[in-house]
């Protein structure tokens, strides 16, 4: 008899699967994620959104809102305002990125600004020729030394004598006020310097100083931590101090560059704020701008964990604060109450990234992916 023909076994075709927060998923299923919902898991798109939200009030508030005119060779509008106030935060909020990247925190920003904007005053104040530009920059290199030095100090309490960061940069947090009463001898100085008023009001190639100081001082950051290995070294003192250490990493060194650097950026924004009002007010001068900058690093994705961090993030986190600012007046509500709305947009964003508040948000969403998941299983 011949032989029945055989017939090739069949190949049971199992679907592509995908993993998810919630476990594998069948592709097409009501757990697969589609191109808008990954977009929508990066770390910065909330941020980005909530800034296009106030603006869009703002709009809506005052349709002229977005115009900008040339006049006298300068650019003026809102959004110039908002670029130039927040150029302040922008700067301390660089360093504070790097201080909470290596599991840090950095208090005495607000005290070291006062500092470093009341010394440059009261030299120009003292001086022989208060109203020079040589003045103006003897001046300015004094506050950055002292800068410097604070910094050294906050790194010395830090890195080699090992006190918690938050009780290390209260102390002077607490007595750089004093501190900076002592310097001005508890009244507000004012100065008549063009060149150190430059710092605050001045303007170049149409933009004002401040925004091109801020922009220039984020991209050297950016190129140093991202074009070196020093960003990677940060990364790894803050994700594991120890293990870095055995690794052969000078941990120590590198907590006491990133607070040197931050007092660095506190003492450019420290003179900043005092060449805007040509006056070092030792009570106010900064005065929660700590606060501001901690925000900033956090709407902008780093973990106060420590690790990886983003400078982006942190450059729209301050927009974003600064944004607030602005439009709670523009809408006709007290400027008081910004710490109050600056609280419930800090909530709503953190809340927004949270990977437990997106898990919980994804399992109201797709019930059935528990389905998918227990298939696969």
């Amino acid at each position: 008899m011949p032989e029945a023909p055989t017939r090739a076994p069949e190949v049971l075709s199992v679907p592509e699967v995908t993993e998810t927060a919630l476990g594998p998923v069948e592709p097409g299923g009501p757990g697969a994620r589609g191109p808008v919902a990954t977009a929508l898991r990066h770390p910065l798109v909330w941020p980005v959104l909530a800034l296009l939200v106030l603006l869009v009030i703002d709009v809506i508030a005052n349709p002229s809102f977005l115009s900008i005119r040339m006049q006298d060779g300068h650019l003026y509008g809102n959004l110039i305002d908002i670029l130039r106030n927040g150029s302040p935060v922008l700067l301390v909020a660089l360093g504070m990125t790097l201080v909470i990247a290596t599991r840090g925190i950095d208090l005495s920003v607000g005290a070291i600004a006062a500092i470093s904007g009341a010394i440059a005053c009261v030299y120009i104040v003292g001086a022989d020729q208060p109203g020079s530009a040589s003045t103006a920059i003897i001046a300015c290199s004094l506050a950055l030394a002292a800068s410097v030095a604070l910094g050294l100090w906050n790194g010395f309490l830090v890195a080699a004598l090992g006190i918690q960061p938050i009780i290390a940069t209260l102390v002077l947090m607490t007595a750089g006020r004093g501190l900076a009463m002592l310097v001005t001898d508890g009244q507000i100085t004012t100065v008549n310097n063009d060149t150190f008023a430059g710092i605050g009001v001045g303007f170049v190639l149409t933009l004002p100083v401040a925004i091109l100081v801020a922009l220039g001082a984020f991209a050297l950051t950016a190129l140093v931590t991202r074009r070196t290995a020093l960003g990677m070294l940060i990364e790894s003192v803050g994700i594991n101090p120890e293990a870095s250490r055995l690794a052969g990493v000078r941990s120590r060194t590198i907590i006491w560059t990133v607070y040197v650097f931050s007092a660095v950026c506190a003492g450019v924004a420290g003179l900043m704020i005092a060449g805007n009002t040509s006056a070092a007010d030792a009570n106010n001068a900064g005065l929660w701008i700590e606060l501001d900058a901690i925000l900033a690093v956090v709407i902008g994705g780093t973990s106060l964990a420590g690790g990886r961090f983003s400078l982006t993030g942190t450059m729209i986190g301050a927009l974003l604060i600064q944004t607030l600012a602005t439009t709670i007046p523009n809408i006709g509500i007290p400027a008081q109450t910004n710490y109050l709305f600056k609280a419930i947009v800090v909530i709503v964003v953190c809340l927004i990234q949270s990977p437990k508040a997106r898990a919980a948000f994804g399992v109201r969403r797709h019930p059935a992916s528990f389905t998918a998941k227990a298939g696969t299983a």
